[in-house]
């Protein structure tokens, strides 16, 4: 099989940390293996919760990486001004959103400016540098892998100046139905009239979609009936298996009778903790003081923190650390807890607590992907993660099981093993080069000379 050129469009890449920059980064490693040649175009500037400079040290020295300036503000600053434009947070009772009418105008201006998000500012040099790159690498196809969701307005001006370029969109989150709600930067009538253009312009001008949960591409092939059901194509996120240590069977219980919990991951819109710290109040005394939360990551907003903190000595929060720590930490939990509100999107944290072999304690949605998952591959219990009492029950009884690994705990190993990052990375690359064969044979039958009509 002929190498393949391809151009992966990242906003987020190594040394940028975060569960956000793994799907490109396990790409980035494991593609030339599979034939394809690699280029890596990224922001030098990305905004991100944190730096994690041992995942540069996995991208093989074959693939060339392209680093770009960006107009978008760092992390630290953009929350600070988020916090500011959000004006005075509203008391318990009052309708949310009604803070100063100065910080509320202000903040409508900014949230109907920077759209589909603040990375937009990165569109004019991103496209610059693509149309270079596609150009002095033979670039055969462009992989453009979304959020931030501003990157897809790239589709549509690579296709004007290359018509038939394979162009392939991927989608790590499905946008307009839940992530624009939960996590959107915006979510006034402008941005989604923009995300509904935006996304609109992308399917039609691409070659393929992909999603990363069945449900998630659904979703968006349901919003085009128009375009062939071939276009839209599923690669789920997965685990490395090369940096967790799978969990032993029948651990033994530690005698200080002490049920450690671990989060790992971003406590942001998708994943607040309000409904779980409500649950863990209400719990007897003699149970609440058994469990220890760690969690372990960014928490964006103060209010979650607040909440969070209000746990008292129940719960520690240990901030952003590089990935490798993060899954070390699991090795000494007895429970991953895993917060989603979302129906459609499984985050990346998912996968490596299965891979990682230890019990979930869920708090997901009742309708969710998440939780068809954690049944079907019998990785742990769950509860609505908006249902008070169901989370309670969820803890009294992880409590009547005590520490280590309890031995109703049987995962499903033959279907965990499917979400290895090594053989989905195999999987996706020789997606890539079946789309890029469809797209030559396209071109060239269109290309190829009409017989000549008869002449009456």
């Amino acid at each position: 099989m002929k190498a393949l050129n391809v151009l992966l469009v990242s906003y987020s890449f190594p040394p940028v940390g975060g569960v956000g920059v793994l799907r490109a980064a396990s790409l980035a490693r494991y593609f030339p293996a599979e034939n394809i040649r690699l280029d890596v175009l990224t922001a030098r500037n990305a905004s991100a919760v944190g730096a994690d400079p041992t995942l540069l040290n996995e991208i093989p020295p074959e693939v060339t990486v392209h680093r770009t300036v960006t107009l978008d503000l760092p992390f630290g600053i953009k929350k600070r001004i988020k916090r500011l434009i959000a004006g005075v947070k509203p008391s318990a009772g009052k309708i949310a959103g009604t803070g100063t009418g100065k910080a509320s105008f202000l903040k409508r201006v900014v949230q109907d400016v920077l759209l589909p998000d603040p990375q937009v500012t990165w569109l004019p040099v991103l496209y610059r540098a693509s149309r270079r790159i596609v150009k002095e690498r033979n670039i055969e196809l462009v992989l453009i892998t979304v959020p931030p969701f501003s990157s897809t307005l790239l589709v549509k001006k690579l296709r004007k100046e290359f018509p038939h370029l394979a162009i392939v969109v991927d989608f790590r989150d499905e946008w307009l139905s839940t992530t624009i709600d939960l996590v959107g930067y915006s979510s006034t009538t402008r941005a989604r009239t923009v995300a509904r253009e935006a996304e609109a312009a992308a399917v039609h001008h691409a070659t393929a979609v992909i999603a990363v949960t069945e449900a998630a591409r659904r979703q968006i092939r349901s919003r085009y009936p128009q375009q062939p059901d071939g276009k839209f194509r599923l690669i789920p996120n997965g685990f490395d298996a090369t940096r967790l240590r799978r969990a032993a069977q029948a651990a033994e219980p530690r005698g200080d009778g002490r049920i450690l919990v671990s989060h790992i991951g971003t406590v942001y819109g998708s994943t607040e903790p309000t409904s779980l710290v409500e649950a863990l109040e209400s719990l007897p005394p003699e149970i609440k003081s058994r469990f220890k939360l760690r969690f372990i990551g960014h928490v964006e907003e103060p209010r979650f923190r607040e909440a969070l903190l209000g746990l008292g000595e129940m719960v520690e929060l240990l901030g952003f650390v590089p990935q490798h720590e993060a899954l070390a930490a699991m090795n000494e939990t007895d429970y991953v807890l895993l917060i989603s509100h979302d129906p459609l999107n499984v985050g990346a944290k998912f996968y490596d607590y299965v891979g990682g072999g230890k019990p979930i304690l869920g708090t997901v949605h009742t309708e969710g992907e998440i939780r068809r998952l954690m049944e079907a591959w019998r990785v742990g219990w769950w509860a609505g993660s908006r249902d008070i009492e169901g989370i309670r029950q969820l803890f009294i009884d992880a409590a009547s099981r005590g520490n280590g690994l309890p031995a109703s705990f049987q995962p499903d190993l033959a279907k965990i093993a499917q979400y290895e990052r090594k053989p989905l990375a195999k999987r996706y690359a020789q997606l890539l080069h079946s789309i890029h064969e469809e797209a030559d044979d396209s071109t060239a039958e269109a290309r190829a000379p009409q017989p000549a009509g008869k002449i009456g």
